[in-house]
């Protein structure tokens, strides 16, 4: 079954590539995947129904399962099983999912647009809905679930330039997701209660989790919160009927075999377990009947055939729900039966009304006239497929309605007076479908007075197959059910016997009290059709006292004004307000917990250890209260990295290397990105006296750096356990190879964290380049040699004296550029005099070459030495930027070979390689390898395979820093040569610019 799940979304990804290449008939391959799961299924059905349906996995004669552990701390793994119940779903999900593909490719057209995202959507979906009823897992169970939200989503929105398609799909996603939300918390409850997220352990340990309290019975309203809002019962009923927005393939294949069957399966799922318990019967009974009476009764009013079918799938769902989750075995036989039934037969009504709306061009009833003659075969599949549905023999629609009288007639007769009324109100709706049946024959089919016979295409055989298919079935196993009652049959094995007879799918049971329903639901169904006009008139004339529909609308409408309301009072576009904002939540929320709570302090205070470290606190004092005084931007960058490089010191007066030497280099290389970008505002601070606010964003940030003093002292204080990180210099050294035990926790024990943290560098990478350069990454090379007219100051200057080109400066330009090829730095050659430091570029002669030497040193020694892939990488950056101010944008291009682009990707790719190469050997994914080797003069060495995740790190950090440098740095001394060379009231308006900015501000 795994095979098929991981087929199902291989050709699903590699769908749109196939579609470039075959055009629309790519369905047919598509149709194969599930068409090839659908035979290897049914040539093994028997394994699944064979089998104990109650044993666990392990037991003797259990249903096939297969897992896989995914996270074992949390309990979760990647579990499947397939039993009866999923079998029988999965038959119906690839069968109908392989005859919808495959009318696909008659139904589109090769030159529509999107098809080939819409194949893979499609196929993608069957996939998802195979893994959910297959999945014994409960949080795979919604990983599934949401996949097919997603997907539909996607589907139902296919015509994305249509208004109606969009506002569809979105409701749909957001109905099903509040439901789906409501679902998790619901699944998370009941699996937390239980010990254990297994399904098939769940059931099998339900009357216990019953016995211990009211938490299981919450947890199962919550899941059939989900079930509800999936399969669109009442009150979320109205998402369906505006789903047909969607093409026609995907309103038969989601609204008929597969999305919504996604709630009734969770209910008879359920059911054997939990059917009957406090609040079960009031969902199921009391919303399942209101939906199929409500279904029923719209239906009757659509003039659109797929409004009229949707309106009735709303009506067959309800009434799916109140069987299958009736509990018993005759009810669980009779909705299972239902569920096929109306799988085959709905699918089919939907391929026609696809047919219609293709050859004709219109659905409305109204228009609609002679089709019958037209089309006689597509009209006998038609009424196939209706008259199952309204429950006429000798049909499948009948063999399982017969069943779900039996079932409800028999539990009247040993109930009360409310089983009488839940008969009733299901023998009232079956009189609706009938009627709305019928109302679908004649609407799109008869020939009718007045009206002009419609221009109808002839039916390719192609075309026809798939509805032909389906009504062939539904006929087939109406007049020989034994194949579908076998199926179902075990799954009814699930619920206790009544002590009577087990109760099977049969044509005929002989003269029988169901037998008699169904003559008056046939009967008063037709009188309902043949009254069909004054039903109009009064539901024209009927108030409408309760609109799902336009309720949603209105709590969309307040929620929308709600959300402006709030936008506008709180996004001011102030920078300054934003961080009161966050600093007053920060300090408020966790200082009203501690005082609330009586959180504990410490009992001795130490001030300081050492006169140093009392000197390097006043440092950081002095720093930020000097930030928060100055004037300039300048001096208060300078100012808040006094406090960065005080608190590097306490980090080395306290011990710890590697932070203080981390933190040093992080400091530096803000310092030099600060700076550059600061080129581009204005120089002071305040454009305008900032008053008596001063003292308050003081004031904040004094509260906030005390209430972050305060978390930090009751942390300590609160400690009760044994702190995790004593046993860390055993794991370094053991574990993980490595007498450094801050390198070694980065690498390996908290290998994932360090990823997230590699990862996030390289996004926000991404941002800055994506904020600087509009037109692209600027990852283009400036090399010395090709350096263009104008961007060179000393070139520029002669332009400037000499007028235009002339043989002079070209000479020039020769020249420099011959010059630039042989020289290591450039800077004499492309900076004008009064920008060049001559110590400045002997000193970067000196050092640079040393300082990466150095880095690397770093990064291979910080296993067991202070440094590692941060520090090295840091210091790598740093000596790029000392080049960089020593000879400009172009000696920074001449510095790196390759792009930041390329380290970054290089770097994350390395990182990801570690992460997945254990997996081939038989390990985890992260897990280190410590391999020992002697070496002639050097002797007994070892290599820790982290090392190569830390050279991951190395490239990403070195990646950043030259994004950032050429962003910050060789962008913006491009623009500003750039505008050097326009008309000076050009450059006057350009550099007004960030001036006009700030005072918008």
């Amino acid at each position: 079954m795994l095979i098929v799940l991981t087929l199902l979304f291989a050709v699903a990804f590699a769908a749109p590539l196939i579609f470039r290449k075959l055009g629309r008939s790519t369905f047919y391959l598509l149709a194969a995947v599930p068409a090839g799961g659908f035979v290897w299924l049914l040539a093994t059905f028997g394994r699944y129904i064979g089998t104990d349906q109650r044993a666990l996995d392990g037991a003797p004669n259990a249903p096939p399962s297969e897992a896989v552990a995914w996270i074992p701390q949390l309990r979760l793994e990647l579990a499947f099983r397939m039993d009866a119940l999923s079998a029988v779903l999965a038959l119906l999900i690839l069968g109908v999912g392989a005859l919808v593909l495959f009318y696909c490719a008659r139904y589109f057209r090769s030159g529509d647009s999107h098809i080939g995202p819409f194949g893979a959507q499609l196929l993608a979906f069957a996939g998802a809905m195979f893994g959910l009823v297959i999945t014994d897992d409960l949080i795979m169970l919604y990983v599934f679930w949401e996949l097919t939200t997603i997907l539909s989503y996607l589907l139902i929105g296919f015509a994305r330039q249509r208004l109606a398609a969009r506002r569809s799909a979105l409701m749909a996603l957001m109905v099903t997701t509040f439901g789906g939300l409501a679902m998790l918390a619901g699944l998370v409850l009941l699996g937390q209660h239980a010990g254990t997220y297994r399904i098939s352990e769940i059931l099998a340990a339900a009357p216990a989790l019953l016995a211990e309290g009211a938490v299981a019975e919450v947890a199962i309203v919550l899941i059939l919160a989900g079930a509800v809002s999936k399969s669109a019962l009442v009150p979320f009923h109205f998402w369906l009927p505006a789903a047909m927005a969607a093409p026609t393939p995907v309103s038969a294949y989601l609204h008929a075999a597969a999305m919504v069957k996604a709630g009734i399966y969770l209910v008879a799922r359920l059911a054997p377990g939990f059917a009957g318990t406090g609040y079960w019967d009031a969902v199921v009974t009391v919303l399942g009947l209101l939906t199929m009476l409500v279904g029923g009764w719209q239906a009757l009013r659509q003039f659109d055939l797929k409004l009229l079918l949707a309106y009735g799938t709303v009506s067959q769902l309800g009434f799916l729900t109140l069987v299958v989750g009736l509990g018993g075995r005759d009810a669980a036989l009779a909705g299972l039966g239902l569920l096929l039934a109306h799988g085959l037969f709905k699918a089919t009504l939907f391929l026609v009304v696809g047919i219609i709306d293709h050859q004709s061009g219109t659905r409305d009833i109204r228009e609609l006239s002679g089709i019958h003659r037209a089309a006689p075969v597509l009209f006998s599949v038609a009424l196939v497929g209706a008259a199952s549905m309204a429950g006429v023999p000798p049909l499948l629609g009948f063999v399982a309605k017969e069943s779900v009288y039996e079932t409800f007639f028999h539990q009247a007769q040993h109930g009360g007076w409310t089983d009488w009324v839940v008969l009733a109100g299901v023998v009232a709706g079956s009189m609706l479908t009938f009627a709305y049946s019928a109302r679908f024959v004649w609407g799109g089919f008869a020939t009718k007075p007045g009206v002009e016979p419609t221009a109808f295409t002839p039916v390719s055989r192609a075309f026809l197959a798939s509805p032909a298919v389906l009504a062939a079935a539904t006929v087939l196993f109406g007049l020989w059910p034994v194949p579908v009652d076998a199926a179902v049959q075990p799954y009814t094995s699930l619920f206790p016997s009544d002590g009577g007879a087990d109760g099977h799918l049969a044509l005929w049971h002989g003269l029988t009290p169901a037998l008699g329903l169904t003559a008056l639901t046939l009967a008063a169904g037709l009188l309902l059709f043949r009254g069909r006009r004054r039903i109009e008139r009064l539901q024209r004339r009927s108030i409408r006292f309760l609109d799902a529909e336009r309720a949603y609308r209105g709590a969309v409408g307040v929620l929308d004004e709600f959300a402006i309301w709030i936008t506008g009072r709180t996004q001011r576009g102030s920078l300054i307000f934003y961080l009161f904002v966050i600093l007053s939540v920060a300090v408020a929320a966790p200082v009203t917990v501690l005082l609330v709570m009586g959180a504990p302090w410490p009992a001795d205070w130490v001030w300081f250890d050492s006169p140093v470290q009392a000197l390097a606190g006043l440092a950081v004092i002095t720093g930020a209260l000097a930030a928060v005084r100055a004037n300039k931007r300048f001096l208060a960058v300078l100012m808040v990295s006094v406090t960065g490089y005080g608190i590097a010191l306490i980090f080395a007066l306290q011990g710890a290397p590697d932070l203080a030497l981390t933190q040093m280099l992080v400091e530096t290389i803000m310092l030099v990105a600060i700076v550059l970008a600061l080129r581009s505002l204005p120089a002071r601070l305040w454009l305008r006296p900032p008053g008596g606010y001063r003292l308050l964003r003081a004031a904040v940030g004094l509260a906030f750096g005390l209430a972050m003093m305060a978390i930090a002292a009751v942390a300590m204080a609160s400690r009760t356990a044994e702190p995790i990180s004593r046993a860390f210099p055993q794991l370094a050294y053991e574990g993980g190879g490595g007498a450094n035990i801050v390198n070694v926790t980065l690498v390996d024990i908290r290998a994932w964290d360090t990823f997230g943290e590699i990862s996030v560098l390289a996004l926000a990478a991404t941002g800055v380049a994506s904020l600087i350069f509009v037109r692209g990454r600027g990852d283009k090379r400036q090399r010395a040699e090709s350096v263009p007219t104008g961007s060179v100051d000393l070139l520029a200057e002669v332009d400037d004296e000499q007028g235009s080109q002339n043989s002079a400066v070209l000479a020039a330009r020769r020249r420099f550029g011959a010059a630039a090829r042989d020289a290591w730095l450039v800077a004499g050659r492309t900076l004008a005099p009064e920008r060049r430091s001559i110590i400045f570029e002997v000193v970067t002669r000196l050092i640079f070459h040393s300082v990466m030497v150095f880095s690397v040193y770093l990064l291979l020694t910080g296993h067991n030495l202070p440094g590692g892939g941060f520090a090295g990488g840091l210091l790598a950056g740093t000596a790029l930027a000392v080049r960089y101010l020593a000879g400009g944008r172009v000696e920074l291009a001449e510095a790196t070979p390759v792009s930041a682009g390329v380290l970054l990707a290089a770097g994350l790719g390395t990182a990801s390689l570690t992460a997945v190469a254990p997996l081939f050997f038989g390990g985890q994914v992260f897990q280190s390898a410590i391999i020992h080797f002697s070496l002639p003069v050097f002797g007994d060495h070892k290599f820790v395979t982290s090392t190569i995740f830390d050279i991951g790190v190395y490239l990403v950090v070195v990646g950043l820093v030259l994004d950032v440098l050429r962003s910050f740095g060789a962008e913006i001394d491009e623009r500003g040569e750039a505008a050097a060379r326009r008309p000076k009231h050009a450059v006057r308006d350009e550099a007004l610019e960030p001036l006009d900015e700030e005072v918008s501000r």
